[in-house]
């Protein structure tokens, strides 16, 4: 978990790039979380954003 919204954004892109699947930057209790999306569930948390790593092209 982080307080910090860029570092948590950076590293929710990385994850999604680096296992190729979607993951889901949220938030609970004032920190930054990211998990797989399929993984999430019905989870009482606020989501950011979902990161699609087929989104922006192949991974250079």
């Amino acid at each position: 978990m982080s307080h910090d919204l860029s570092l948590a954004q950076s590293h929710a892109f990385q994850l999604a790039r680096t296992l190729m699947v979607s993951v889901t930057l949220f938030q609970v209790d004032g920190e930054f979380g990211v998990l797989p999306s399929d993984e999430l569930d019905d989870a009482d948390v606020v989501v950011v954003h979902e990161y699609d790593p087929y989104q922006f092209g192949q991974a250079h």
